[in-house]
């Protein structure tokens, strides 16, 4: 796309610029009686990340992410109607074929939050059956792929009461509503490069849903590969909802959210070109870049171990020895994502069992891989 041709489209973008009303949808005419709809939606490892939110789920910064594939959850939403409705919201929620009543709470929550875009929700009981495709407390965030799933089942109830809902709308709708209930959640929607957050360079950006990054993008990052190194399985020490809050009085967060936003633009070309070195540059300095804003925000904490430093730096050896293009990330934890592309597959996992397995509590980790978004498994009416 030309600069004169961004810029227009940028235009576009900011003249019809959706707002929260235009997810409250229109009386309904059909209520289905009862049913069941199933979806599988990923998790997603952010490259330009997100640290710092304002009121009601919006981004301090915009962040960019490479949906994954199988690290994924599944949920089965079952629905039916109530002869009358006492004006509240029920539901029963299983975990892996087990009532979960601690989990129960943040569903509550969420439940409450989207009332206002889904209006039937005081209409009818739910029974709503998760799982994920990774071992739990594996240490990866299931809270993105759980609450994306839990959306796009909502979602596809309302479109039995709405059948001229667009699939634009759908997928916008429930990135939408998936960020009310975990920020990243909005970018487990679509694949495979998925943008959140308003920026000015990016035509359609938005702080209320993600959106397909809507560039060029080299066919080298088309199939990139995602190791997730587990060094720490289990519940973080500080939830990311403490650290995100954590950066409203941070003295360095107003130079963190420009630097986002600059590291966006710098990927542009770097993502067109199949630039790796440009690449690992930015997505390992927005890496440590995450762990640097929680070491100096008041309280301050360490989410790393000892066994991510010595991976990381084995990675740095590794690169530097042979020229291979592998690099890290992290999220707010301590285990590491391990980026590749596929065509050095091979020694990427090789290396990953000569050096970086000894690091690995019990030696696990997950091999993963980009995807493109969530999938409906089944639905019966």
């Amino acid at each position: 796309m030309t600069f004169e041709g961004r810029g227009h489209a940028l235009y576009l973008s900011k003249l019809f610029l959706m707002t929260e009303k235009d997810f409250v949808p229109d009386p309904y005419k059909v209520f289905p009686n009862e049913g069941k709809v199933i979806w599988k939606a990923p998790s997603n490892i952010a490259l330009v990340k997100y640290w710092g939110k304002k009121p009601h789920q919006i981004p301090a910064n915009p962040s960019i992410s490479f949906t994954l594939d199988t690290s994924a959850t599944t949920t089965s939403l079952t629905y039916k109607r109530k002869k009358e409705s006492n004006g509240s919201i029920s539901f029963d929620l299983l975990f892996e074929g087990k009532a979960k009543e601690s989990f129960k709470p943040k569903i509550q929550t969420f439940l409450e939050r989207i009332e206002t875009y889904l209006p039937f929700l005081k209409d009818y009981h739910f029974v709503i059956e998760t799982s994920n495709s990774f071992p739990h407390s594996s240490g990866i965030a299931s809270s993105a792929s759980g609450m994306a799933a839990l959306a796009l089942g909502l979602l596809s109830l309302e479109k039995n009461m709405v059948a001229e809902m667009e699939e634009s709308h759908f997928n916008k709708k429930a990135s939408f509503l998936a960020r009310l209930g975990s920020g990243s959640a909005c970018r487990s929607i679509e694949g495979k490069l998925i943008e959140w957050g308003s920026h000015n360079s990016i035509p359609g950006s938005s702080d209320l849903f993600g959106t397909r990054y809507p560039f060029h993008v080299n066919s080298v990052f088309q199939d990139y590969q995602d190791t997730i190194l587990l060094v720490h399985k289990g519940q973080k020490q500080v939830s990311s909802t403490v650290g995100h809050n954590l950066m409203h009085n941070h003295p360095f967060a107003e130079r963190r959210f420009e630097q986002a936003h600059e590291n966006l633009d710098k990927l542009q070309p770097i993502l067109a070109q199949g630039d790796l070195e440009g690449f690992i540059e930015i997505v390992e300095s927005e890496a440590l870049t995450l762990h640097a804003m929680m070491m100096t925000s008041r309280p301050y904490f360490i989410l790393m171990k000892p066994d991510t430093l010595e991976i990381i730096n084995k990675i740095w050896q590794f690169r530097q020895e042979t020229g291979l293009p592998i690099c890290f990330t992290l999220d707010a934890g301590a285990n590491v994502h391990m980026l590749y592309p596929k065509s050095i597959a091979d020694k990427a996992l090789q290396f990953i069992k000569d050096e970086l397995v000894a690091h690995c509590e019990n030696g696990q980790y997950i091999c993963d891989q980009i995807g493109t978004g969530a999938k409906r498994i089944n639905e019966e009416v």
